[in-house]
């Protein structure tokens, strides 16, 4: 299975080569390096790696742990093969090309670009937190939980979030009648996700814009029709 690992450790030479050589040691098989973050003398990068489905991530992480200066954020199951920001033009491309199903497209892609497993576009009313109803959902990805349980996402501005049953959450408004993507990672077979970093965010709140603009009065008349 494809794992995804979130790793914080001194930006220095030879650093990277130690966690490479610890997860080769492990068993495990690296597919895709990305670099989040370079600041103050430490990276954080996550690795996709190919992992034995016999195998415990147990050993692997020990093996991490034992690096000094490392420190593990998260671990959690990639769902498909890993992309990079090369696939966010491609994406909206397909969009633009079929804006009928624009939403969709947009909302089924997401989780994959982000190693995430499921994303949904929910109807947030300015007055959401005095009503005893939920969002109105639009559109949800294959994956996500039936029945649907969102966070609180006002003010609808694009932030990274926590929900109370350890669920990692991505928000980003369309900035259109309260229409917000959520792009969600969820605990699963005791692994652990990492929390959305921001350039995380900031690329999903990208790709929310992008499409808001390209499909314009189409995502309106959707939210008239959910809270008609």
């Amino acid at each position: 299975m494809l794992l995804r690992v979130r790793v914080t450790l001194p930006d220095r030479p030879g650093a990277l080569g130690q966690i490479a050589r610890t997860l080769g040691v492990a068993g495990a098989d690296i597919v895709q390096v990305v670099v989040l973050e370079r600041l103050g003398g430490r990276a954080v990068d996550d690795f996709t790696v190919v992992w034995p489905g016999a195998a415990r991530v147990e050993r692997l992480l020990a093996g991490l742990a034992a690096i000094p200066g490392v420190q593990v954020d998260g671990v959690w199951k990639a769902i498909g093969a890993p992309v990079n920001g090369g696939h966010d033009a491609e994406l909206l491309a397909q969009v633009a090309a079929n804006p009928a199903d624009g939403l969709a497209t947009l909302v089924d892609a997401v989780p994959g670009l982000l190693a995430a497993e499921w994303a949904a576009a929910a109807v947030v009313p300015a007055d959401w937190a005095a009503r005893s109803s939920a969002p109105a959902v639009a559109y949800a990805s294959w994956r996500s939980p039936d029945p649907l349980r969102l966070p609180e996402v006002t003010p609808l501005r694009a932030r990274p979030l926590a929900g109370a049953d350890g669920t990692r959450y991505a928000v980003a408004p369309f900035g259109r009648a309260g229409l917000v993507l959520v792009v969600a990672r969820s605990d699963d077979d005791d692994l652990t996700p990492a929390a959305f970093h921001i350039t995380e965010v900031d690329r999903v709140a990208q790709l929310v814009r992008a499409a808001a603009t390209i499909l314009g009065d189409r995502l309106d008349a959707t939210v008239t029709v959910l809270t008609a």
